[in-house]
């Protein structure tokens, strides 16, 4: 069968960079590989008709060639899938060296070199963050194997070194004029192969396990802020390094405060008679109650700071301050003595100096006027 234009193969323009190659190899393979459609022939074969598609247009030289003379001048170069050299080839490896900047690195090198890091999401109130708390964590993970100590191997026995490679865990591959290094398909980048599995851990050289550990949470902490725990990741195959713990913080929403950055904010209820006398008010802190004095005539909206009464951040300097924003409150379920006496409030300010006494309410009635004048006559 005659093969089909590498271009239309990848569904690009004759002129595309290799970016867009790359973008629409990766669509095909994540469509066709075989890992994902097993036992599809029709998905394998169009993998492969992709995949030797890539190879070609994604090397200048070969690119060029094939752009002059088609698929005669590509021929015995080891363009395609089966092609020279590829002949036992594992489709995975050759999947990740396209997939392995989007998904941190092929499979050997997460199997065989320094183990995962490991994310701990852990919510907190806000007096925890802002104070510091030690908590106890329990954490699922992949610690070394005591029974073969991380080696795979059966007690007694030891890995050996892979013939295939050699034990350097990678394997030259030649395409024609050049060639191309892979991972190992037999030790799989381990450089070893282990004859008699470790029964405990079936050859992985690590098992699963929950391990509890006791963490300091710095004060001053936030929502986002991350502690790291270096070396209690997970332990990596076959005696490898093992990764890191992250625990991210998350601040749950509090009932009285908001935090933003090193303030903290809150609302205060004022009572309609404090407001217009003024007085003063008990205000909480994170550090117990304070009194707030408030000035007469005090509207909704008005701001009252208490300076270094906010939080210190984990990153050293002074702590923020607390902001205090009055919201009035008008009274409610009168009985008709205060009712009365509302009345007859009212009523003076009516037979006073109105504008002087309510002069936001003056002035949108002023405006309010203007408006229907300029617009209804």
């Amino acid at each position: 069968m005659a093969k089909r234009d590498y271009y239309e193969v990848l569904g690009v323009a004759r002129d595309a960079d290799e970016a867009t190659l790359k973008k629409a190899y990766r669509r095909l393979a994540m469509k066709h590989h075989p890992d994902r459609n097993p036992d599809d022939a029709t998905a394998e074969a169009a993998f492969k008709e992709a995949k030797e598609a890539w190879e070609v247009l994604s090397d200048a030289r070969r690119r060029a060639a094939y752009d002059r003379f088609g698929h005669a001048g590509v021929e015995g170069a080891g363009a395609g899938a089966g092609g020279p050299g590829f002949e036992g080839a594992d489709l995975g490896d050759i999947f990740e060296s396209v997939f392995g900047d989007i998904f941190g690195g092929g499979r050997a090198g997460g199997r065989n070199g320094r183990g995962s890091d490991l994310r701990y999401n852990l919510e907190l109130t806000l007096e925890e963050a802002v104070r510091g708390v030690t908590r106890s964590l329990e954490i699922p993970t992949a610690e070394s194997c005591n029974t073969c100590n991380g080696s795979g191997a059966k007690p007694g026995t030891q890995p050996v070194t892979c013939t295939t490679c050699g034990g350097h865990g990678q394997v030259r591959i030649s395409q024609g004029f050049f060639s191309v290094q892979q991972t190992c398909p037999q030790c799989r980048g381990s450089g070893r192969i282990v004859r008699e599995p470790c029964g405990s851990c079936a050859g992985a050289g690590r098992v699963r396990t929950t391990r509890t550990l006791e963490v300091r949470i710095p004060a001053g902490v936030d929502t986002g802020d991350r502690v790291r725990l270096s070396g209690e990741g997970e332990a990596g195959a076959r005696g490898g390094g093992t990764g890191d713990l992250y625990v991210v913080i998350q601040v749950a929403e509090h009932p009285i405060f908001r935090r933003d950055g090193t303030d903290l904010f809150c609302e205060v209820p004022i009572g309609f008679a404090t407001a217009a006398l003024g007085g003063e008010l008990e205000v909480p802190t994170l550090d117990g109650r304070v009194m707030l004095k408030i000035p007469a005539e005090t509207q909704t909206g008005a701001l009252f700071r208490l300076r270094g009464k906010g939080v210190a951040s984990v990153h050293g300097g002074s702590a923020g301050d607390l902001i205090v924003r009055a919201v009035i409150e008008t009274p409610v379920k009168l009985n008709p003595e205060q009712r009365e006496l509302l009345r007859r409030f009212a009523d003076s300010l009516k037979s006073g100096e109105d504008s002087a006494q309510q002069p936001r309410e003056t002035s949108w009635l002023d405006g309010v006027r203007k408006f229907f004048e300029e617009n209804f006559g």
